[in-house]
């Protein structure tokens, strides 16, 4: 299976775009985002679990990226709630489980360099963000050559100049609404913007956005862009 695919375009998705599809797990319904492969796939989605779901126990063979938009997310490690961070790198196993009251992670899956093996949980909601331009603050949760990923925040009526993405950009719009010269984005909104692509962001009302640097290729078949 392809699903945009073809990283050298624009794509954007927005809530009303959705299509929920089961998974092999009952319970779990899954929003494909992009996607390369099969049930094991380079893959991007928004997955919702519904209450007191459960998924068998396996093993990531290319990494696993997640975000928690609603509810709490558990495995035997932990209990990740709403804003947890979490990266369980190359060969790291887990058993989710979820709770009464159900959950949604956005999720990466097989996209991890083979050196990137820290495995960290963040709690981005308690965390401090550093204020990085006026009505405009970050809280930087991973950083490795070619991948830099972040939480910011936009206060109302934050506007930055245009500027390009070198490895592109990759943008979750998690609360209120992000805007640029392209358009108008609300929360549940995944925009890609390919390698050396660039914008004018602003927003009218203020936003929290997960944002992801310098992973893209300029090509579909998975390698990285160029440094």
């Amino acid at each position: 299976m392809e699903l945009n695919a073809d990283f050298s375009k624009r794509v954007v998705i927005r809530p009303e775009d959705y299509h929920w599809r089961p998974s092999p797990a009952k319970g779990v319904e899954r929003m494909m985002l992009d996607r390369i492969g099969e049930e094991v796939a380079r893959a991007t989605t928004i997955v919702r679990f519904a209450p007191n779901s459960q998924f068998d126990a396996h093993t990531h063979g290319g990494g696993e990226e997640f975000l928690v938009l609603q509810g709490v997310f558990s495995d035997e490690h932990a209990d990740y709630p709403v804003g947890s961070y979490v990266r369980n790198p190359i060969g790291t196993a887990h058993t989710p489980h979820i709770g009464p009251e159900g959950a949604t992670i956005l999720v990466k899956l097989c996209q991890f360099d083979a050196a990137d093996t820290e495995q960290k949980a963040v709690a981005t909601q308690a965390a401090a963000f550093e204020e990085v331009a006026p009505g405009l603050c970050q809280l930087l949760v991973h950083d490795v050559p070619g991948e830099r990923v972040r939480i910011v925040r936009f206060a109302p009526g934050t506007r930055l100049g245009p500027h390009a993405h070198r490895g592109g950009e990759e943008v979750y719009v998690i609360e209120g609404r992000l805007q640029d010269e392209h358009g108008s984005y609300p929360a549940g909104s995944w925009i890609r913007s390919p390698d050396g692509s660039g914008h004018a962001p602003f927003s009218d009302d203020g936003c929290l956005l997960y944002i992801k640097t310098g992973h893209l290729p300029a090509v579909a078949d998975g390698s990285r862009a160029a440094e």
